[in-house]
């Protein structure tokens, strides 16, 4: 999709269709077609705006099944508190890439925004792009910062204007195809520009076996399972450094941190972290993570979904249970020889 056409609905052209498109000479003045025009807005507006409600969550139209989370109030706040823990297990840090002065950025599935009004405001000279299938971004944004309603498994056409970084964090259980993902942000980096993707191996684990046969642990093989009948990979973190290899990226990094559930670790920092991994459960996380992909794919009832959430809540505010997370910062830069004519011409 083009910035221009972000808010697009899906609407599949003829397949024969030409450039000598046929003009509609119906309208008696400017203010007929402006009418109509109008009439046009408001419809392709309202249907991204036309959220669908389900199970007392609320959910994108635009694309409408493609994202199994919700995008409601209570979600935003979530995702707002995930924020603040990746920062805090960054050291303040929003990025590790070793970039310097960007011009032009985008961060994919931007969700509310933050991430993308933090660089921009760090950044003034870098004019950002946030893209959501969502439009749950504020209104009141730096000058240099604007949101797209895209979804960025469709065809990306960012290649006639590529980017000195593209960024992408927590995109687990939303992308069904990471490798080909990774391969348009290779076309749509400019050579000597990177690419930085912050995933989790959404297993948690314990090293003193805690964790196994608790509510908590079947709380995440049950929706685990529900996500991957849905073709979604929830483990992309461990995979991100191969998929940058077979897309043609060069001089990859690879950092790996360890995010604790609960207040349980005896380290200031891990504490902090883990503090804010349970916040953002608490936060209807449970929930909010299972209802679609559970009631849509395995048939359970609302009902079943909360009492399983409820368990899984139960046991992470338990001490004697150590759940640990891995994450995964990885970074790599398009090669700089290659000239400006073979831009998009990743290996396929």
């Amino acid at each position: 999709m083009t910035d221009s056409s972000a808010q697009e609905q899906a609407i599949t052209p003829t397949a024969n269709a030409s450039a000598n498109v046929e003009v509609d000479n119906s309208y008696e003045n400017d203010s007929a077609y402006g009418d109509e025009l109008s009439s046009y807005s408001a419809s392709l507006t309202s249907s991204v705006l036309d959220y669908r409600h389900e199970n007392g969550r609320r959910y994108h139209k635009f694309r409408d099944g493609s994202y199994l989370l919700p995008n409601d109030e209570t979600e935003s706040d979530r995702l707002d508190m995930l924020h603040e823990m990746f920062l805090t297990l960054l050291h303040g840090k929003l990025y590790l890439a070793p970039i310097e002065r960007p011009q032009r950025v985008i961060d994919l599935a931007t969700g509310t925004g933050l991430w993308a009004i933090d660089f921009a405001d760090e950044n003034p000279q870098a004019e950002v792009i946030g893209c959501d299938l969502s439009p749950i971004q504020p209104t009141m944004v730096p000058p240099n910062v604007k949101f797209l309603v895209d979804d960025i498994e469709s065809e990306w056409v960012y290649e006639r204007n590529p980017f000195d970084f593209i960024h992408a964090r927590f995109l687990a259980v939303s992308i069904r195809d990471f490798g080909r993902l990774i391969k348009q942000c290779y076309r749509s980096v400019k050579p000597g520009g990177w690419v930085e993707f912050q995933d989790w191996d959404g297993n948690p684990y314990s090293e003193d076996d805690s964790l196994e046969g608790t509510g908590l642990q079947r709380y995440y093989d049950e929706i685990h399972g529900a996500f991957a009948k849905a073709g979604y990979d929830v483990c992309p973190g461990p995979k991100l450094e191969q998929w940058f290899k077979e897309a043609g990226f060069v001089n990859i990094h690879v950092e790996k941190f360890v995010i604790p559930y609960g207040v349980w670790p005896k380290d200031p920092y891990l504490k902090k972290v883990g503090a804010w991994c349970q916040i953002q459960g608490e936060a209807s996380g449970f929930e909010g993570a299972a209802l679609a992909a559970l009631t849509r794919y395995k048939q359970w009832s609302k009902e079943e979904v909360i009492l399983l959430a409820s368990q899984a809540r139960a046991d992470g505010r338990k001490r004697d249970i150590h759940s640990l997370f891995d994450f995964y910062v990885v970074y790599g830069q398009r090669p700089e020889n290659q000239p400006r004519w073979n831009l998009g011409q990743a290996s396929s």
